[in-house]
């Protein structure tokens, strides 16, 4: 028996575009039409790009990459995922990743539960498509990201502990 939301279907442009940490984010299944099960987030990652240290409190994340390649840190060990690779992060585990390559790197991130993506429009930048410029991640949009992470249960490192 299903409930009474609807399907939800996004082009390949569609959707929310958010800069959070100098990445592009868009939202393709948010917590409002998934029950608050999920949220599914495509990120473009430039060169250079991807957060800062953290963990989570509260969700389950997985990164999928579609394109490019992403180095990803986790709790001490480092993958090398490149187009077809998935990583799975435990809840409260220690994690970020880096594109340490010349070219953009795609990639699914797959939350549990949902409602991470309240935090990515609190602290980042909402552009309005694809075509528009990734602007850099900046001393403001990184204060601003300290102070609003822990009303969403992350904790930013930014004192080496990592």
């Amino acid at each position: 028996m299903s409930d009474d939301r609807q399907p939800v279907f996004r082009g390949p442009h569609d959707g929310e575009y958010v800069v959070v940490s100098g990445d592009r984010y868009r939202f393709l299944a948010i917590t409002g039409e998934t029950d608050g099960q999920y949220a599914l987030v495509e990120a473009v990652v430039p060169p250079g790009g991807g957060p800062p240290p953290h963990r989570h409190s509260r969700e389950e994340e997985g990164f999928y990459v579609v394109e490019g390649k992403v180095t990803v840190y986790v709790d001490g060990q480092k993958f090398d995922a490149t187009a077809g690779a998935f990583v799975n992060l435990p809840k409260g585990s220690t994690h970020w990743f880096r594109n340490h390559t010349k070219g953009n790197a795609k990639m699914l991130i797959l939350v549990s539960p949902g409602g991470l993506e309240a935090m990515f429009r609190e602290v980042g930048q909402v552009i309005g498509n694809v075509n528009d410029t990734i602007p850099s991640f900046g001393a403001v949009e990184q204060q601003k990201l300290l102070e609003a992470a822990p009303k969403y249960g992350v904790e930013i490192l930014t004192d080496g502990s990592t």
